[in-house]
């Protein structure tokens, strides 16, 4: 993987630039759709590529190697040729879905052994397996097992948790450069910077994380509960810590605002399960602000779901008609509504990147962030 920067907003830490892997390019500040057993939820591939114009997705690794497995996704070639995706794909280490089964799951210096939420099965993660199954997995990006502590740990804690996730790192990176891709393309793998709230633990885990010196860098345990205003506060910890020549990819976040503000605070790469997740339930992202299709208001209105949407749905369907889907539970309605928020949020960082490039991008920031946030 190489990291190119093109361009820098004079006003903020924001910046755009181009991601090359084998799989292809990825322009920077992008938005990755969630894809976490293989599939986007209720989206056809050729509608990610096409409308959405999503260019890389994420696949789960706890998730996929408990279902199809490991056996199945070697045996296709990879998971690309599984799910027929030849755009780059980036896969977590499981990490986070293992420790959120906190009723299931033991925690020691090796690894963490838990229990499958499908059927009980009992399964060990460590550093380093979860680098082989990775590279089975085959994603062009792949993630350092890491803990991902609560957002309201205790700085004991806190502190603990980081230390064993960087014996883990070091172990993982270790790993790592002692094996080989297994379907002759490049994969690259990022440490996880952790720290909970704790500035002078975030600090800790971003130099240590820059001391072994990878081609990339994620930032976990933020948006976990914790106010927005805590989660910008450690990324202005990290900004001057980060190299500025190497993507920073801040997971799990988060709403359209929360990923504006995480651009002018020097992130490249976001994901988050949001879009998806809000438009199953009948919430829309737009331009003028959100939309919970399911109120009546909506029933007789005639107009495009999103005039000023870049989908397809948003100007051949109307807002009535995407209430009527919900009201009567037709997958239909969850189907559209994705590629709308989908959309819409592929849309926002590709203007991002405009206003980055224009060298205006922090008073679209600042004006564009508070019209997300009308409730229509």
């Amino acid at each position: 993987m190489r990291f190119e920067k093109i361009a820098k907003d004079p006003n903020s830490s924001a910046s755009c630039g181009l991601i090359y892997t084998d799989h292809g390019v990825i322009e920077t500040p992008i938005f990755m759709p969630v894809g976490t057993v293989g599939s986007v939820k209720a989206v056809y591939h050729r509608d990610l590529k096409e409308d959405i114009k999503a260019r890389i997705i994420l696949g789960n690794t706890y998730h996929l190697y408990l279902r199809p497995g490991l056996d199945v996704i070697k045996s296709a070639g990879g998971l690309h040729k599984f799910i027929s995706w030849d755009r780059p794909i980036l896969t977590d280490s499981g990490g986070y879905q293992v420790f959120s089964l906190s009723q299931n799951r033991k925690l020691t210096e090796e690894g963490c052994m838990f229990r499958s939420h499908i059927d009980g099965s009992k399964h060990f993660f460590t550093p380093e397996n979860v680098v082989d199954i990775q590279r089975v997995i085959g994603a062009d990006i792949i993630m350092a097992l890491d803990e991902c502590p609560p957002g309201d740990s205790d700085y004991a804690y806190a502190k603990k948790s980081l230390g064993l996730t960087q014996r883990w790192l070091e172990r993982g990176i270790k790993h790592f450069d002692s094996t080989e891709p297994l379907y002759g393309y490049g994969q690259t793998f990022f440490p996880i910077v952790q720290g909970c709230v704790y500035p002078d633990l975030r600090r800790e885990a971003a130099e240590h994380a820059v001391a072994l010196n990878r081609e990339g860098y994620a930032i976990g345990g933020l948006s976990v509960g914790e106010p927005a205003e805590v989660m910008y506060q450690m990324l202005e910890v990290l900004d001057p810590i980060l190299p500025k020549d190497k993507p920073r990819y801040l997971m799990g976040v988060g709403t359209p605002a929360n990923i504006l503000e995480g651009i002018a605070r020097g992130i490249d790469m976001f994901d988050c399960v949001m879009p998806t997740r809000n438009a199953r339930n009948g919430m829309l992202f737009t331009s003028k602000g959100m939309i919970n299709i399911k109120n009546r208001k909506w029933a007789d209105d005639f107009s495009p779901i999103d005039m000023d949407g870049t989908s397809f749905v948003d100007g051949i369907y109307s807002k009535a008609y995407l209430r009527h889907l919900f009201v009567s539970g037709e997958i239909l309605g969850a189907q559209i509504a994705s590629e709308h928020n989908l959309a819409f949020y592929l849309n926002l960082v590709k203007q991002a990147r405009e206003h980055i490039r224009a060298g205006d991008f922090k008073a679209w920031k600042d004006a564009t962030v508070k019209q997300l946030e009308v409730k229509l």
